[in-house]
């Protein structure tokens, strides 16, 4: 007996790094690239679905700006 999933093939997480330091990765998916954040500077990030990897990169290295400056 065969079982069949409706549920989509797994996505495989891309790294987002700042500066060389993994902040997060993002899953792919048909919304976008959703942000799963690993550290606690980013966590306002996720969740986030980013347009593209870069954006998410791009948001990631500015919560961190922010981050430094308080």
């Amino acid at each position: 007996m065969q079982h069949t999933s409706a549920q989509p093939p797994l996505q495989k997480p891309i790294a987002i790094e700042v500066a060389g330091e993994p902040q997060g990765v993002v899953i792919p998916s048909a919304e976008g690239f959703r942000f799963m954040a690993v550290r606690l500077p980013v966590f306002p990030l996720d969740g986030v679905i980013f347009e593209s990897i870069e954006a998410a990169e791009a948001a990631a290295a500015i919560a961190l700006d922010g981050e430094a400056e308080a």
